[in-house]
C-alpha cells in the first residue's frame, strides 16, 4: 500500500514536469529565434544545477559506497583485484548518486521533445548525453571523497560534508530570497533586457560537461549532431573514471583504515548541557531522561545541522512579510492584511507539521534497539513518552509563536487577531505534537534511521491527520474572525447572536484541540504497554 502511494505520487510529479516542459517549450516557439535563445540557455541552466547536485551526491554517496558500508569487511578480505573492486562499487556509487537526477531529467527532456515534435534520434541522443554527463561529476565526488578521508577520519569527513551542504543550501534560499525577484514584475523596476540576459549567461562556460550536455540536446532538437561536445562528454567520462581508478589504487587502503578510527569521546560528552538542564525545576527521572534525548539529538550532525536549513527558511519566510505591500490594495487594506494572517496562521500550522513528523515523530523510534532498557528500567512508559512529549514540545511551539507573531507584526493586522492566532498556536502545537508522539509510539521503526521513520506508513499517516487537523482549525477560526473584522471595517457592533457563535467556534478549536492531543497520547502509551505482551 506505502509503495503504491508513492508511485502514484511520483507519477505525478513527473506528469507535472512533462506538462510544465511541454507548454513552456510551446510558449518559446512562437517568438522564433529569442525562443530558441531561451531554450537554448534554459538547457545550459537545466544541466549546470544537476551538475552541482550530481557532484555534491557523489561525494556523499562514494563516502557510503566506498568506506562505511557493512559488506566492505568482506569484500575487502575476499581474493577480489582491487580495480573489479572499484568498478563494482563506482557503478553503484553513480546509480545511486544519480537516480534522483534521471527520474526528474527524463520528464523534461520528454516534454522539450514532445513540444518541439522531435523523432526518437533525439531521445537516443539524450539517453547518450545523459550517461557520461552524471559519470563525471560522480567521478570527481569520488576524488574528492578520497581526499577528504585520507585527511579526516570518514565519520567526520560525513558530518563535514553533511554541514557544508546544508550551509551551502541554506546560503542559497537566503539569497536568492534577498535579491527580490518579485522586482521583475514592476514595470518601472525591469531591467534592460541584454544586461539581464548578460547576467543569465555569465554562470555559464564551454568548459563544463553541463554546457557540452545543453549544446548536444539543442542540436539534436534542431535536427543536426554536435559530435564536438557530444565526444567531450564520453572522452571526459571515461578519462575521469582512469584517473579515479587510479588514486583508488594507490589510496583506497589508507583510507580505508582511517575510516575505522573511533571519533573522540571527548568532544561527545556534553558535560555543560547536564549543568544547565540540572538547574530546571523537573523531577529526577524526567531531568535525566531530557539529558538522554538532548545528548542523541546534539551527537548526530545529520539531525542538528538541518536547523541551520530551517532557520534560512524562517529568515526567509519572515522577509517576506517585512517586504509585502499590501498598501497597493488602498480600500480593502484592512481586511486583506487580516486575510494574510490566517494565510500566516495555516502556513506555521503546515510547518509545524513538517517540523513535527522531522523531528518529533522519530523520537520513540530513535532509541533503537537500546529501547529494551526503557522497557526493563524502573521508568514507566507512560513517563517516558510524556518526557519525549515535552521535549518536542518547546522547540515547536517557540518555533511557530515566533513565525505567527512575528508576521502578524509585519502585516500589521488588528490587535484581536494577533492574540487570537498566538493562542491558536498554543493550542495546535499541543495537539500536532501529543499526534506526533502518539503515532510515533503506534508505529516504531527501531532499525531505521530519523529520516526513513519520518517517510515512513506512520509518518505519512501523521502528515494527513496533521493537514486535516490544520484545516479544521483554520475553518473554525475565520469564520468568527472575519465576521470581527468586517465589523470593525463597517463600524458596527457585534450583536448578541454573533458573540455567541464566535465564542462557540472559538471553544470547539480549543476542544478539538485538547481532544486530539490527550486521546493520542493515551494510544501512544497503551500501543508501548501492549508492544511486549
Amino acid at each position: 500500500m506505502r509503495g503504491l502511494m508513492f508511485a502514484v505520487v511520483g507519477l505525478v510529479v513527473c506528469a507535472a514536469l512533462f506538462q510544465g516542459a511541454y507548454w513552456l517549450t510551446s510558449q518559446l516557439e512562437s517568438y522564433e529565434d529569442l525562443g530558441d535563445y531561451l531554450l537554448r540557455l534554459g538547457l545550459w541552466w537545466l544541466f549546470l544545477s544537476f551538475l552541482s547536485f550530481l557532484t555534491f551526491s557523489g561525494v556523499v554517496t562514494a563516502l557510503s559506497t566506498f568506506f562505511l558500508s557493512e559488506d566492505l569487511r568482506v569484500l575487502l578480505t575476499a581474493p577480489l583485484p582491487i580495480r573489479r573492486l572499484f568498478h563494482a562499487r563506482f557503478v553503484r556509487t553513480v546509480v545511486q548518486a544519480s537516480w534522483m537526477v534521471v527520474i526528474f531529467l527524463a520528464p523534461v527532456l520528454m516534454g522539450i521533445g514532445r513540444a518541439r515534435c522531435a523523432g526518437p534520434r533525439f531521445y537516443a541522443t539524450a539517453v547518450l548525453t545523459t550517461i557520461p554527463f552524471a559519470v563525471i561529476p560522480v567521478a570527481a565526488g569520488t576524488l574528492v571523497t578520497l581526499l577528504l578521508v585520507n585527511t579526516f577520519p570518514a565519520r567526520r569527513a560525513r558530518d563535514i560534508l553533511m554541514l557544508m551542504g546544508l550551509l551551502f543550501a541554506a546560503s542559497l534560499v537566503i539569497l536568492l530570497r534577498f535579491i527580490r525577484p518579485e522586482q521583475l514584475m514592476k514595470v518601472e523596476s525591469l531591467p534592460d533586457l541584454t544586461a539581464f540576459f548578460t547576467s543569465l549567461q555569465s554562470p555559464i562556460t564551454p568548459l563544463l560537461p553541463s554546457f557540452w550536455a545543453g549544446e548536444t540536446l539543442f542540436a539534436s532538437l534542431r535536427g543536426g549532431t554536435d559530435w564536438l561536445h557530444f565526444a567531450a562528454l564520453w572522452t571526459t567520462a571515461l578519462a575521469a573514471v582512469v584517473v579515479a581508478r587510479m588514486a583508488n589504487e594507490r589510496w583506497y587502503f589508507t583510507g580505508y583504515s582511517r575510516a575505522q578510527e573511533a571519533p573522540k569521546a571527548r568532544f561527545t560528552q556534553l558535560r555543560h548541557l547536564e549543568v544547565l538542564v540540572r538547574l530546571l525545576p523537573l523531577p529526577t527521572v524526567r531531568r535525566q531522561l531530557l539529558i538522554k534525548d538532548l545528548k542523541i539529538f546534539l551527537r548526530d550532525v545529520s539531525q542538528w545541522s538541518q536547523l541551520l536549513l530551517l532557520l534560512a527558511l524562517v529568515l526567509v519566510y519572515l522577509y517576506n512579510f517585512r517586504v509585502l505591500d499590501l498598501e497597493r490594495i488602498p480600500y480593502m487594506t484592512a481586511v486583506v492584511k487580516n486575510l494574510y494572517a490566517f494565510v500566516n496562521l495555516a502556513m506555521a500550522g503546515f510547518v509545524m507539521a513538517t517540523v513535527a513528523v522531522r523531528f518529533v515523530f522519530p523520537a520513540v523510534s530513535s532509541e533503537g534497539p537500546a529501547f529494551w532498557i526503557i522497557r526493563t528500567s524502573p521508568v514507566s512508559l507512560r513517563d517516558f513518552l510524556w518526557s519525549k512529549f515535552w521535549t518536542g514540545l518547546v522547540p515547536v511551539l517557540a518555533l511557530t509563536e515566533v513565525l505567527t507573531i512575528s508576521g502578524n507584526h509585519f502585516l500589521g493586522v488588528d490587535p484581536f487577531v494577533k492574540v487570537m492566532a498566538a493562542l491558536a498556536i498554543v493550542f495546535m502545537s499541543f495537539a500536532l505534537v501529543g499526534l506526533a508522539i502518539g503515532l510515533g509510539a503506534r508505529y516504531p521503526r527501531f532499525d531505521a534511521d530519523p529520516t526513513q521513520v519520518a517517510g515512513s506508513y506512520g509518518g505519512v499517516a501523521f502528515m494527513i491527520q496533521a493537514v486535516l487537523f490544520v484545516m479544521a482549525i483554520i475553518a473554525l477560526l475565520a469564520w468568527p474572525a472575519s465576521i470581527y473584522v468586517f465589523q470593525r471595517v463597517r463600524r458596527f457592533p457585534l450583536t448578541a447572536p454573533q458573540q455567541m457563535l464566535m465564542a462557540g467556534c472559538f471553544v470547539s478549536a480549543a476542544a478539538v484541540s485538547v481532544t486530539v492531543w490527550l486521546a493520542s497520547m493515551r494510544s501512544g502509551v497503551r500501543a508501548l504497554m501492549l508492544m511486549g505482551e
